[in-house]
Parts: structure tokens; C-alpha cells; sequence
């Protein structure tokens, strides 16, 4: 089997030894953990046409699938439901953008980690390539990443303010605490991010 030459003007390369070989290859078994993530992809899919299809039927006066989103999306009432009223919408509604950014963040860690961590894709022509995908490495994947969960955190506490007279004053302010924690992660993240690009261009310089 003939190997392929060096391009013009690069010296060839020595061939790897058994060790630095196996060592490098073993970066293909992250491949079944990303398989593993399209799976968990595919049952968001589901899950946000069963919600889409809920609230649909709900609307037209199915006390079933109107039951089933009172349950789903916890929202509860002193007084009996005779139909969808705008807390519920809004909540559902929540719920399915909550589904689809955690989709988007899926395909950012499938897409974006598969590409630096394991092997390139070979994208550069394709029409559909994400514009973020072209400059994509640990860095950038980690302050993506970082802005994704803090969308979907203010997706959650959105709802939980929405429907605040079912949880406890104390249940607020945890996840207050919590979603402030996650702006710090990753404003922190940016900032070394921002500083570690600032000292390799002075020191390439």
C-alpha cells in the first residue's frame, strides 16, 4: 500500500512510533459518546413534537393532553381549569425553547467537539458549514458552551418566575444564586479566554 507524499516544500515526516500511535488513536472512542449525543438528539426531537402536540390538542378542548401539560410543565391553580390559559401557553411554550436551545447545544458539543477533539470533517467548502464551526477550537467551544447554558438557565428561571406562587421563596432565590453563578463561569471563562489570545499575539509579535 503506497503512502501519501508530504506537500511540496515540507520535509517528510518520520512515521509515528507504536506508542505516540496508539496514544492518538485512542481519541476515536469519544466516537461512540458522540453517537451517543445524536441519540440523545433524536429523543429531544420526540419530546418537543409530543409537547407541540399536547398543547395543539389542548387548544382544541382536549382535557387529556391539557391534564398531561398541567402536569409536564408543573403549573398549578386554586381554581379548575376549563382550558389552556396564557400561564400554561407561556410555560409550554418555555418548555419547547428550552428544548430546542439544549438541541442547539447538543449539536455544538456533537459538531464542534468531533471537529478539534477527534477528526476534521473537511467543511470548508460546504454550503451549510456553521459560521462559528470555520474558527471552532477548545477555547471557543468552552465560551459557546458556557453562553448556551446561561440561555437555557434564564429559560428555566423565566419559568420559575412565571409560575413563582407554586415555589418557595427560598426555591427562588437558590436558583437565582445559581443562574448569577453561571453568568460568572462564564464571563471568567471569557475573560482567561480573552487573555490567554492577548498573550499569544504579543508573544507571536
Amino acid at each position: 500500500m503506497s503512502t501519501s507524499s508530504p506537500p511540496p516544500g515540507l520535509p517528510a515526516r518520520p512515521p509515528l512510533q507504536p506508542l505516540p500511535r496508539l496514544i492518538f488513536a485512542s481519541r476515536w472512542l469519544q466516537l461512540p459518546l458522540y453517537l451517543g449525543l445524536i441519540v440523545a438528539q433524536a429523543l429531544y426531537v420526540v419530546q418537543f413534537w409530543v409537547e407541540l402536540v399536547h398543547l395543539v390538542e389542548a387548544a382544541f378542548g382536549n382535557a387529556d393532553a391539557l391534564a398531561q401539560l398541567v402536569t409536564s410543565s408543573g403549573y398549578r391553580s386554586n381554581t379548575p381549569l376549563t382550558g389552556l390559559n396564557e400561564t400554561i401557553v407561556m410555560l409550554v411554550v418555555l418548555a419547547l425553547i428550552d428544548v430546542v436551545m439544549i438541541s442547539n447545544l447538543l449539536i455544538m458539543v456533537i459538531v464542534g467537539g468531533y471537529e478539534t477533539f477527534v477528526s476534521r470533517m473537511g467543511l470548508e467548502s460546504h454550503p451549510d458549514q456553521p459560521e462559528w464551526l470555520s474558527h471552532v477550537n477548545a477555547s471557543v467551544l468552552k465560551v459557546k458552551l458556557g453562553t448556551a447554558i446561561i440561555g437555557i438557565s434564564s429559560i428555566h428561571l423565566l419559568k420559575t418566575f412565571i409560575n413563582a406562587e407554586n415555589y418557595t421563596e427560598k426555591v427562588l432565590l437558590w436558583q437565582t444564586l445559581i443562574h448569577i453563578a453561571f453568568l460568572l463561569s462564564a464571563l471568567a471563562i471569557a475573560l482567561t479566554d480573552r487573555l490567554m489570545v492577548a498573550a499569544q499575539r504579543s508573544t507571536d509579535h
